[in-house]
């Protein structure tokens, strides 16, 4: 299998073709968005596209929409140390696949490289479907793994996901919790009370679970996650939130 990394850190390429060479794969090197879609081409020689999100010219994002022009059903997995929800959520949208952290493991690379070959056929089906407003996306693959949303049943304070290894399919269960103190303070913040089963807090937990699995590359102990906070930018958004 062929993979191109397109990165204008040097050093980053090197570690991640020496990685990929040693578990078999054929890897080709673009030093910035405009030689990797050179190298490209029309995808048909690359089962996987390895893109650094900032770049000087073409940044990443830029870079994966026009990639997707030329090829709809190319698998292309981003690398970031600027990972955020916004960015999932946009890149998403433009058909990426998988994040990859900043600084990375070779186990990291090669899991999310071998998740994002196997997942394909999964990965084609969610290109195409209707776009959605950001907090309707039921998947958000970060570091190889997918989280897979589950509602809160009505009048609970927690949010239940399934989160799966995408390169051999092993599932495990967390549940994040709503701190009732921070329910509180966002209803005397806002004068606004959202009950911490609704999609505001659904969308915090999200965030939690996906910074976690981010950073750790793992589940958390017991499967639990609480929020007990959220940023002075998500008060504005509570301020204005319309629950659905």
């Amino acid at each position: 299998m062929k993979v191109l990394i397109v990165d204008d850190e040097p050093h980053i390429r090197q570690m991640m073709r020496l990685t990929l060479e040693a578990a078999g794969y054929q890897v080709d090197e673009a030093e910035d968005g405009e030689a990797g879609l050179d190298q490209f081409g029309d995808g048909r020689g690359y089962e996987l596209v390895l893109l650094d999100q900032r770049m000087p010219g073409l940044d990443g994002l830029q870079t994966l929409r026009q990639i997707k022009a030329r090829a709809p059903d190319a698998c292309v997995v981003m690398v970031t140390a600027y990972a955020s929800i916004e960015l999932a959520v946009d890149a998403m949208r433009l058909g990426a696949t998988d994040f990859v952290r900043k600084p990375m493991t070779p186990e990291t690379l090669r899991s999310a490289t071998a998740g994002a070959i196997a997942s394909r056929p999964v990965r084609l089906r969610a290109a195409t479907a209707p776009s959605s407003r950001s907090f309707d996306i039921a998947v958000v693959t970060m570091n190889g793994f997918q989280i897979l949303r589950s509602d809160a049943s009505p009048g609970s304070s927690g949010h239940a996901f399934r989160v799966r290894h995408a390169a051999d399919g092993a599932e495990f269960t967390v549940t994040v919790s709503i701190d009732p103190e921070a329910v509180e303070r966002i209803a005397r913040l806002t004068h606004r009370r959202l009950e911490p089963g609704g999609a505001f807090w659904r969308l915090q937990a999200e965030r939690l679970l996906s910074a976690y699995v981010w950073s750790e590359g793992r589940g958390p102990a017991g499967g639990r996650l609480t929020v007990r906070d959220v940023s002075r930018e998500d008060l504005d958004v509570a301020a204005r939130w319309e629950e659905g």
